[in-house]
């Protein structure tokens, strides 16, 4: 049978379900409606079974979700019934404070090390990890078997950077270098532009205050 397509907007919304799954998990919350999911998330509880009658529905009429269940069920679809071995390129500000970050191991994404081409920071610790070399990169990564690289660098570097991570047989950027990176099929890349979160917020400020 032939795998359903499914949209872009309902993959990007399967994260939300699952953090406030998991806030209602953690509150010993054992069954959920789609109204009761619905007024915490502020999508229509039309919408939520919509969503969910894609990967198979999970709840019954009258009776809800189960919490445990459903929240499993969705770490399994964003395959986070796995673990992911991550490196970070760039070993600034942000590079550091995603390697601080340890949500990411919770959800089973694993820092594994961190690359800089500037040798004021070569040996500089970040969690217990040194940072290295940029020359180092290329044969740790087909040494580690790395699943996951992180771009935390310069527009200017990004396309050569990911290129060679491509040529190591990485399967995932996370890609924070102000650049919309092309990478051949079967690689995946998620493009974040921080810039644009903000100014979507400088939207709504400013037509919140045009309507008043």
């Amino acid at each position: 049978m032939e795998e359903k397509e499914i949209s872009q907007a309902v993959i990007g919304r399967l994260p939300r379900y699952f953090r406030y799954l998991g806030e209602l998990r953690d509150e010993g919350t054992e069954r959920v409606s789609s109204q009761e999911l619905s007024d915490i998330m502020q999508v229509t509880a039309s919408q939520i079974r919509q969503d969910l009658n894609n990967f198979g529905g999970f709840g019954q009429q009258g009776y809800g979700y189960n919490v445990e269940f459903l929240y499993e069920e969705i770490g399994k679809i964003l395959g986070l019934d796995r673990k992911y071995d991550l490196i970070i390129i760039g070993a600034g500000n942000l590079g550091q404070a995603l390697a601080n970050y340890m949500n990411f191991e919770r959800r089973g994404f694993l820092f594994r090390g961190i690359f800089d081409n500037n040798p004021v920071l070569y040996g500089k610790k970040i969690r217990g990890i040194e940072v290295q070399s940029m020359e180092c990169m290329e044969q740790y990564v087909l040494d580690n078997h790395i699943d996951i690289a992180v771009l935390t660098i310069p527009k200017s570097e990004a396309a050569e950077v990911a290129e060679k991570l491509i040529r190591c047989g990485i399967k995932g950027i996370w890609n924070f270098a102000h650049l919309d990176l092309k990478v051949p099929e079967g690689v995946q890349v998620e493009n974040v532009h921080l810039s644009d979160s903000l100014m979507k917020l400088s939207y709504n400020i400013s037509r919140f205050q045009n309507e008043k």
